[in-house]
């Protein structure tokens, strides 16, 4: 089973993409400079507004998560893993985490980009307030996959 979370953020033109273990959203309406780590603000959700089945897929520590982020012109594909002691309980932050550390705002650990590798193209789209950006959030769990697999007659 796949499991979807869609969040719909807006660029900034502070957004400057350079953090190099974390990327975050926030619903925050501004942003300083110091916030390099952010792609998006404004966002129209965070963790603690998440459904249930998705926080249940992202809690397991052999779950996928594949993060699509969307601009009008273009696209970056991020990958991370779940994690049984995400508490998915902030109001405000979605962080992604090269790192293992788990604050209420991490959604995946592990993952393979952070801020400063996205494509500049798409960070300078990013910069501008009238860019709408889609984050979409899938959610796989390795153990769902490796039952598919097995069913199919296949050997791993």
């Amino acid at each position: 089973m796949v499991c979807l979370e869609v969040i719909r953020a807006r660029g900034h033109p502070n957004i400057r993409a350079l953090h190099k273990t974390t990327m975050e959203l926030t619903r925050e309406h501004t942003l300083t400079l110091r916030g390099d780590c952010i792609i998006g603000v404004s966002a129209n959700k965070a963790p603690v507004d998440f459904n249930e089945e998705f926080k249940n897929c992202i809690r397991q520590d052999n779950a996928i998560l594949i993060v699509v982020v969307k601009t009008p012109s273009q696209q970056e594909i991020i990958l991370a893993h779940g994690d049984s002691h995400l508490m998915l309980t902030s109001d405000t932050r979605i962080i992604l985490r090269k790192s293992t550390h788990i604050d209420p705002g991490t959604i995946g650990v592990k993952a393979n980009k952070a801020a400063s590798d996205l494509k500049r193209n798409l960070v300078e789209e990013l910069k501008n307030p009238l860019t709408t950006i889609i984050v979409e959030l899938y959610c796989l769990g390795l153990d769902e996959i490796t039952s598919i697999y097995k069913h199919s007659g296949r050997v791993l």
